[in-house]
């Protein structure tokens, strides 16, 4: 009697039987993922209705502003004496500048290096 073909069909169906184990456990997470979603999405606050919506404001929409701004300066270290930390600095607030004018590049330049233009001559 020939064992050859019994040997060779025992590890084919005990990998079948891998297979099957691992695509269940597959499932089984997947179902697993949709049903905590489920949960998560029952437990989350209610989508706003039309008439909670955000509305503008009565004067309208708001608009950008463009200006310069000066810095106050850093107060300077006093000679042997400790430089500041950022706490003690506070906060650094700026005001509206005097000069409005845009900074301009000059003609002729691209304003990037690199970018083609001849440059400032």
């Amino acid at each position: 009697m020939n064992t050859a073909p019994m040997q060779l069909a025992a590890p084919s169906g005990l990998i079948g039987l891998v297979f099957f184990v691992v695509a269940v456990g597959l499932l089984a997470l997947l179902a697993g993922g949709f049903w905590m979603t489920s949960r998560v999405k029952y437990r989350e606050s209610a989508r706003p209705r039309p008439e909670e919506q955000p509305k503008l404001p009565p004067e309208g929409a708001v608009h950008e502003v463009r200006e310069n701004r000066d810095y106050r300066e850093v107060p300077k270290t006093p000679k042997g004496g400790r430089p500041l930390t950022p706490y003690e600095l506070g906060n650094m607030d700026s005001k509206t500048s005097e000069e409005q004018k845009r900074p301009r590049w000059s003609s002729g330049s691209s304003g990037s290096f690199g970018g083609g233009g001849l440059g400032a001559h």
